[in-house]
């Protein structure tokens, strides 16, 4: 059996802000607008580089989430990670990104397991990460 994750999902109360913030920032594209009239639900499938899929998803009725502060973790999902080709371009989007005036929460940064990034947050609040593969010399 070959099993590959399909797509992670999220509820936002401004789904076409979340939209414009992953199709601008992280070069998303889009599917045309799902609309379910009976349930008043929305959605729109983001395709990014690679082929990941993020969901982005709206109904009036979802309640806010209890952990809306960036600053804390929490068990479960805490991040969506985004991989890019060379450091140059992590400090470039970090750039862009607190320019525009999005919190750069922590980096640009090395970790310890051989990696460059940076934490940010979505307008919703949700974690996200830029992040690079240092080449090694061995």
């Amino acid at each position: 059996m070959n099993i590959s994750l399909h797509h992670v999902a999220v509820w936002t109360n401004n789904l076409e802000n979340l939209k414009k913030y992953y199709t601008h920032y992280f070069n998303a594209s889009s599917n045309s607008l799902y609309y379910n009239e009976k349930t008043n639900f929305k959605s729109y499938f983001l395709t990014f580089k690679g082929g990941a899929l993020l969901e982005i998803m709206q109904k009036p009725d979802i309640p806010l989430n209890a952990n809306d502060t960036i600053i804390k973790q929490h068990t479960g999902i805490i991040h969506l990670a985004f991989g890019v080709d060379v450091p140059d371009e992590v400090d470039k989007l970090a750039e862009q990104l607190q320019n525009d005036g999005f919190a750069i929460l922590r980096g640009p940064r090395i970790t310890g397991d051989g990696f460059y990034e940076f934490e940010t947050a979505d307008p919703d609040n949700n974690r996200i990460e830029v992040t690079c593969k240092l080449k090694t010399n061995k």
